[in-house]
């Protein structure tokens, strides 16, 4: 950091030297932080304008409340740079995402001043709560302060917390920052409400007759804008969440310090749970992203003075995309497909399906209990749900899975995301549980295709089945191997053997089956694409297991419970006796970085993959032998 660029700012390592700053300084204080954020984020790559948007209230919450004595939980999380930054963590922020570096959400364990990790939505209010009453249990005089996005509110758990906070006598604040932008675009009833609020036209012309007609005479002036506040507050939100118990306070100007410091300082002196609506704009003060906040939402590194660029020669095809041509390519043959997704639009590479077929396409807001049920009362009625969702949000509607479209038996597909490690967003997003929890489901198929091509493929397998199956992908690209034309599908639950070796056999489950390809050269192995989790092709693996002397198990997700489970348990009720090595990721939390190294740190590469079976089976691959056949 230059002096010279952010001369306040250097000298801000924690937020009791910012509490001794005089008001007047804030404002500087605050230009330097959105700047400081921009520059980091332009090196780094990471959510930016959720945190440009979060500057004036992240200082005038730290400058008000005695952090990290009073509680601060950020619901999601990926606002918080400024916080960041304001912690002690500003030289640190070069790592940001990065393996060993400074997470991209709230972490308890990085720094007390997070006192509660999130990263996905809508929790905050229920963690802040439990503080709050903690607190107030043990007899503590702090205060639990819930800061959460208008999209975050339309979660269920959002006011499910609400419905019990608002009977608590507790020192409880919760902060509606509503910057009308969640990742996608927010639907639902509960946002056009917040949208109709600033847009009326009392508020309107109250605002300008404070401006124009009593500016000259201060104390007249304050007692309209008290009046405004107050009228505000019986017409519109107090509504609904007085109702709730809350004492509701605002809307008032996110960005205007003058504003906010005043009003958490008589908030501290309220008793009981408080309700704050405050206003901000997410990409504030950096133009490109307050015209495409979604854009900017999570960019890659770019120059600031330029903004994002198109790469010279086009990425490789994702898997997402993949999918997203898939879905509208299937809804132009089947005009029962319908589409849903929970406020991940763009995320599920479902932008051009809504523009094509916006009668049927739902996003659902962040919900995901309910987008499960919801696609089975679709399905019910003969249409067939689409439900693109990332596996780690998956988890979120488990119970629903279970009960309202397994046991019933229901055609869903489940389009999961972000399978396996998602590198930079780290342990939070990781989807490396849903074979495991997906499989123990009766009625549930889970496929695993190994690259872009198969990934089209097996959709349309899964299209074709009248029950519930998942087809799970990773973030990004893959091999590279482009899509055939068509919808084509696979055979349901079958594999095949892609090389043919000896004494060792590989079953790859997913994407590392090229790895494994890969290692196989060097062992003389066979290798096996068994593309099914779940039903397993048990044909294929009975006789693979009688023609070779050791079995290798090989996914990108939780060996506890995991495909290398489903093949260990084949075995033994099949009473094959056969040695088996079953290799996919720990049971530990994986923390953030580049997703190749962290496949690398767990021995999911070609190499580890390779020098794992040599530490197993030495005997069997002392001697390498060349490919005996390879398939495909």
């Amino acid at each position: 950091m230059s002096d010279t660029s952010y001369p306040l700012l250097q000298t801000i390592n924690d937020p009791a030297e910012l509490r001794r700053l005089p008001r007047a300084e804030l404002r500087t204080l605050a230009d330097e932080l959105r700047a400081y954020v921009l520059d980091s984020v332009s090196k780094t790559g990471g959510h930016l304008s959720s945190n440009l948007g979060t500057v004036e209230l992240t200082v005038a919450l730290h400058y008000v409340f005695n952090t990290p004595q009073d509680r601060l939980v950020w619901d999601v999380g990926h606002q918080t740079y400024p916080h960041k930054i304001l912690t002690g963590r500003r030289e640190r922020m070069h790592t940001l995402r990065q393996l060993g570096g400074l997470s991209g959400f709230p972490l308890r364990s990085e720094s007390p001043f997070d006192a509660f990790g999130t990263a996905h939505s809508s929790t905050s209010i229920s963690a802040a709560l439990g503080m709050a009453l903690a607190a107030r249990q043990k007899g503590e005089d702090r205060h639990a302060i819930a800061v959460i996005g208008d999209g975050a509110m339309t979660a269920g758990m959002a006011f499910e917390a609400l419905n019990h906070g608002g009977v608590e006598d507790c020192r409880l604040l919760v902060i509606l920052n509503d910057n009308d932008m969640s990742i996608s675009p927010p639907v639902g009833a509960l946002n056009r409400y917040l949208a109709q609020l600033m847009s009326g036209r009392f508020y309107a012309a109250a605002k300008q007759v404070g401006k124009t007609v009593l500016k000259g005479a201060p104390p007249l002036f304050e007692l309209a804008k008290r009046f405004e506040e107050h009228a505000k507050g019986m017409v519109v939100p107090a509504t609904l969440f007085e109702k709730f118990g809350f004492n509701y306070i605002g809307p008032i100007d996110g960005h205007d310090l003058d504003s906010l410091i005043p009003t958490l300082e008589n908030i501290k002196h309220l008793q009981g749970p408080q309700f704050l609506h405050v206003v901000t704009k997410k990409g504030q003060g950096y133009k490109l992203a307050e015209a495409d906040p979604v854009a900017y939402h999570g960019p890659g590194k770019f120059d600031p003075a330029v903004g994002l660029v198109k790469p010279a020669t086009p990425p490789k095809q994702t898997f997402t995309q993949v999918f997203g041509h898939w879905l509208c390519d299937m809804a132009d043959k089947d005009p029962r497909l319908v589409g849903i997704t929970p406020a991940m639009r763009e995320g599920s590479g479902m932008v051009e399906f809504h523009q094509r077929f916006p009668g049927r396409y739902y996003d659902v807001g962040i919900a995901e209990q309910h987008a499960v049920t919801f696609a089975a009362g679709l399905a019910c009625e003969g249409l067939k749900p689409v439900l693109a969702i990332y596996s780690t949000f998956l988890q979120r509607g488990y119970d629903q899975l279970i009960h309202d479209v397994a046991l019933q038996n229901l055609p869903v597909v489940f389009a999961l995301d972000r399978a396996g490690l998602v590198g930079a967003d780290g342990a939070t997003h990781a989807g490396n549980y849903d074979i495991a929890y997906l499989r123990c489901i009766p009625n549930m198929a889970v496929a695993c295709p190994a690259d872009e091509r198969e990934c089209r493929q097996l959709l349309s397998t899964a299209f074709e089945q009248n029950h519930p199956v998942a087809v799970r992908y990773p973030r990004g690209a893959g091999a590279g191997v482009a899509p055939l034309p068509g919808l084509e599908s696979l055979p349901y639950g079958k594999g095949e053997v892609k090389r043919e070796g000896k004494g060792v056999a590989i079953l790859a489950f997913g994407t590392l089956l090229y790895p494994a390809l890969a290692a196989a050269e060097k062992l003389g192995a066979t290798v096996v694409n068994m593309r099914w989790a779940k039903p397993l092709d048990v044909e294929l693996l009975l006789k693979v297991a009688a023609t070779h002397e050791a079995l290798v198990t090989l996914e990108e997700g939780a060996v506890m419970g995991g495909a290398g489970s489903a093949v260990g348990e084949a075995l033994q009720a099949a009473g094959v006796l056969k040695p088996l090595l079953q290799l996919g990721l720990p049971d530990v939390f994986i923390e953030h970085g580049d997703p190749a190294r962290l496949l690398a740190l767990q021995g999911l590469d070609a190499a580890g993959i390779q020098a794992a079976i040599e530490k197993r089976y030495p005997a069997l691959v002392t001697q390498a032998k060349p490919a005996l056949k390879v398939v495909g």
